[in-house]
């Protein structure tokens, strides 16, 4: 199927997958296709900034609980 017959946009869990691949760096060149050809950016945006705030927030957890572990 190519990209005139699929107009589509990428459903939310696509662009939740493409985001978390590219974030470890394992998107594949097809997806990564896809995802310019007809995502919209601010969808991918989105995703990423929610989940690099998710990333960031779990290691603040971990650590703290890993200090607090330690201090007892």
């Amino acid at each position: 199927m190519t990209d005139q017959q699929d107009p589509k946009s990428p459903s939310f869990l696509n662009v939740v997958l493409s985001v978390l691949s590219a974030m470890i760096g394992v998107q594949s060149d097809e997806n990564r296709e896809r995802d310019f050809k007809r995502g919209k950016i601010g969808n991918y945006i989105f995703v990423g900034v929610v989940m690099v705030a998710v990333f960031v927030f779990s290691l603040i957890a971990i650590v703290n609980s890993i200090l607090e572990d330690s201090a007892k």
